[in-house]
């Protein structure tokens, strides 16, 4: 008798609970589009360390672990190699460039990485090939890049740097393209080590001692089981450097906590809304019915049908708000430009969904009590 009168009441009052639907639709949609720029964000910033094939990351002691800051000598690439319990290293320079491919394309800022080929670090190539030597001017340039320029394996671009107080220009050829691996908000070209080196910006063009330094260090172990034990023993025989696994790299990364922490309140006071609206529609829908649930009471329904045709309402309402905010907000997504960092992955998306589900069911609690204390006697005399 529960699912029947509450469907009843649905049909006959359909536009009112339609229009609350609709309500729960723009609820979802925010939240969906919170939780899909919070991913933009975090890929903008730390796609190519959240995707590194690698368990640590070695950085400078004392640099708060900041990848532009840290420096490392490839002496300690070598002394990282031979602890025991790591498999496989890999030096990786970071820096930042400007790239202008011809007068019809704008410029592009992006993150210069200098990898020695072959070794841990290196993304995998998707169309063209990878560098096989440590100097060349040649780049494989991520996935983000080519959307935003249109490049092709085989063409040239130009890669703009400052060094010392002097813009230098340095001409190298796409020979492959990688998946989106973009870092620090800016699409990744990367570029063999040497290369990279000679070309990064620099305060003066000949530093003493200034090359042959990478910013950190991957490390890849035997038994990714003893991240804890390797990375201590790292720290413990080479001097000066700090070890971490890669979540806690790329989560230290400047403003990445402040920025997710900041979405995360957002999304959650947009939850909290939702269990504010639910529960005060439902609240004014159960008031307005006192007479009727009175009149059911007095004919011998029980109060748990009586709580049953409420949940199964806001349960109903919430489905399909929650249905059309969905396919609503997937739709728009296909027609934001792409420059907006907006990205809906399926785990992201589930987990807001599953929330958005739950909130109807906690916000129209309020009205499932309000529905059992009526008392037949009292709500026939107010009719």
């Amino acid at each position: 008798m529960a699912f029947y009168l509450a469907f009843q009441e649905i049909n006959r009052y359909r536009g009112r609970f339609l229009l609350f639907s609709l309500v729960i639709a723009l609820i979802t949609t925010l939240v969906l589009f919170i939780a899909a720029l919070a991913q933009g964000l975090s890929n903008a910033s730390n796609q190519y360390l959240e995707k590194l094939d690698a368990d640590l990351i070695v950085f400078q002691k004392n640099v708060n672990l900041s990848v532009s800051a840290s420096r490392l000598s490839l002496d300690k690439v070598r002394a990282v190699r031979r602890v025991a319990g790591v498999a496989e290293v890999g030096p990786i320079g970071v820096s930042n460039g400007t790239i202008i491919t011809d007068s019809t394309n704008p410029k592009v800022d992006v993150s210069l990485i200098g990898l020695q080929p072959e070794t841990l670090g290196m993304p995998p190539v998707k169309i063209g090939n990878s560098f096989h030597a440590s100097r060349g001017n040649i780049a494989v340039i991520d996935a983000n890049l080519v959307n935003k320029t249109g490049l092709k394996v085989g063409d040239k671009m130009i890669i703009k740097t400052i060094i010392g107080t002097k813009e230098e220009y340095n001409m190298v050829e796409v020979i492959g393209i990688t998946d989106e691996r973009q870092f620090l908000y800016a699409p990744a070209v990367f570029l063999p080590f040497e290369t990279w080196d000679n070309i990064r910006p620099q305060a003066s063009q000949n530093i003493p001692g200034s090359s042959g330094i990478t910013n950190v260090i991957a490390v890849k172990l035997n038994n990714p089981e003893q991240i804890s034990a390797v990375a201590k023993q790292i720290e413990d025989q080479v001097q000066d450097v700090e070890v971490v696994d890669i979540k806690t790299a790329y989560e230290a990364s400047p403003g990445y906590k402040a920025q997710q922490s900041t979405l995360d309140t957002q999304r959650g006071f947009s939850l909290l809304v939702g269990i504010l609206v639910i529960g005060g529609f439902f609240q004014i829908q159960t008031l307005q019915k006192i007479p009727q649930i009175g009149v059911l009471k007095a004919i011998g329904t029980s109060n748990l049908d009586v709580a049953l045709i409420v949940i199964l309402q806001i349960i109903i309402v919430t489905i399909v708000g929650v249905a059309l905010g969905t396919i609503v907000t997937l739709g728009l997504s296909f027609l934001l430009p792409k420059g907006i960092p907006v990205v809906f992955t399926g785990s992201s998306a589930l987990v807001a969904v599953i929330s958005l589900l739950f909130i109807g069911p906690i916000g129209g609690m309020v009205a499932v009590r309000s529905a059992l204390q009526v008392e037949p006697l009292s709500a026939l005399s107010r009719n």
